[in-house]
């Protein structure tokens, strides 16, 4: 009688840190097991030329060869590699929330404008050493892409596919986002925090806590420091009181998504009561911002389980300070520049490395009674980073401008947990086999890996670039 064949053992999967790795960009994470790759997030890398030349570099896999890609949320350092992906032939499916596919899709092109505005400027003026300048992907490829968009319901187990499966948890980072948790066909699992949202956001629901899992990715963007959320609001007020006082204009740099809005919903606020007068204008200059307002004010009418009761109540008011006025066109972001008088003016992007903010900026920064106020996470090599760095020029559309316009830092107002609000969120669970530490500068990287040594016990390391290791 012949004897059954064992099954063969399955080898562990193993994980690799394309990005995202001793830099706040460009994340992506791939798990290679013996039936399944799956890329977790699928950033673009921003900020100094020498992290912006890797999104030219060579894939280390063949795209086609990747079965699906988890993406935690719709920023474009999480998500704004995917069209390249494509070109290159992934053709798996790109799973996520569905307020996360909605959201990825305006920011994929906006990202795609941007990068073909960007090529057909360099060919016409010459100033690229590429001849011809070319953008890293444009609208056909995102065209291509959103077809791949598979939204699967936030809290449900899926299987992906090869016996791996997937549970996506509430974030509270910006609407959509979400921690991961994959189990792989060994039986072994993996979280990945993706951004982690702050227990405070003034607009969403706390994260949903950690449960557990063998190997863990935390983000750590803010593992070194600690947000004073009441002096940031207090200095925010303070700053656009004085600026508008002396008949100045302010300019909020604001990432499009969810930092707009946080932004709204404060100005709302300093209207409600009185210190923002009546009759100073409020503009939100960014096609793309208003896109995602639209997402947002949908997700209110809709009662979306992430947003906090209080805010449902207020209804779209919590995020409307008005006199509110849109810029949508070309046209009419330039008529704000010639609008006078006192004015808030939110704009993208966050870290001004691009778009209509870089128009503001060159206009306000000579003009003391002016101010900017960063109100976000600035990364090495940006121009945010350099106004806060004390920088007395900057350097936009080829030339120098000074910078007298008042600078203001209030880096509070980021929907990142600080490293008391990350530990809190790991406290509970039971620890991992080991956590590593990624999306953030290797001073806060590390900072985060001492305390979580230190606190709690368990083994935390700061991958390198490129480094591979086994799911175990």
């Amino acid at each position: 009688m012949s004897q059954p064949v064992p099954s063969p053992t399955l080898r562990p999967a193993l994980l690799r840190f394309l990005g995202g790795v001793r830099t706040v960009t460009g994340s992506k994470f791939l798990v290679e097991s013996d039936h399944t790759r799956i890329l977790v997030d699928c950033g673009l890398f921003q900020g100094v030329a020498d992290l912006r030349r890797r999104n030219w570099d060579r894939f280390p896999c063949d795209a086609s060869d990747i079965h699906a890609i988890v993406v935690t949320h719709a920023h474009l350092d999480h998500c704004g590699y995917l069209p390249r992906l494509v070109r290159h032939g992934f053709r798996g499916s790109i799973l996520t929330s569905a307020a996360t596919a909605r959201l990825v899709e305006i920011v994929l092109r906006d990202s795609a404008r941007l990068q073909m505005e960007a090529a057909e400027h360099a060919n016409r003026h010459g100033w690229s050493k590429h001849r011809p300048a070319k953008p890293l992907y444009d609208d056909d490829d995102v065209d291509r892409t959103v077809k791949f968009f598979d939204p699967v319901p936030v809290g449900s187990d899926i299987e992906i596919m090869g016996g791996s499966r997937l549970t996506l948890h509430h974030g509270g980072h910006i609407l959509g986002s979400a921690w991961a948790h994959l189990t792989l066909e060994d039986g072994h699992t993996l979280a990945v925090s993706g951004d982690l949202g702050r227990p405070g956001h003034p607009l969403l629901l706390p994260p949903e806590p950690f449960s557990g899992a063998d190997v863990l990715l935390m983000e750590s963007t803010y593992g070194d420091r600690r947000h004073d959320h009441e002096n940031a609001r207090r200095e925010f007020t303070t700053v656009i009181t004085r600026t508008l006082s002396r008949g100045g204009t302010v300019v909020i740099p604001a990432f499009a998504i969810d930092r707009t809005e946080v932004v709204l919903h404060e100005l709302a606020t300093l209207r409600g009561d009185g210190t923002l007068p009546g009759n100073v204008p409020v503009y939100v200059d960014s096609p793309m911002a208003l896109a995602t307002l639209n997402v947002y004010r949908d997700a209110l009418r809709a009662h979306s389980p992430e947003i906090r009761p209080e805010i449902l109540t207020r209804g779209e008011g919590a995020i409307s300070p008005e006199p509110f006025l849109a810029a949508r066109t070309v046209q009419e972001s330039i008529e704000i520049n010639s609008a006078g008088g006192p004015a808030i003016i939110v704009s993208s992007a966050g870290m001004a490395t691009g778009g209509r903010v870089l128009h503001h900026l060159h206009r306000i920064l000579p003009d003391p009674r002016n101010a900017v106020v960063i109100v976000g996470f600035a990364a090495q090599g940006t121009r945010a980073r350099d106004l806060v760095d004390g920088a007395r020029t900057l350097k936009m559309f080829g030339e120098y401008v000074p910078v007298r316009a008042e600078v203001a830092d209030v880096p509070h107002f980021s929907a990142h947990a600080d490293a008391d609000q990350i530990i809190e969120w790991l406290r509970a669970a039971p620890p991992p086999h080991t956590t590593y530490l990624v999306h953030g500068e290797e001073t806060a990287a590390e900072a985060l890996r001492n305390r979580i040594d230190h606190e709690l016990g368990w083994t935390a390391v700061v991958p390198k670039s490129g480094e591979a290791v086994l799911v175990r």
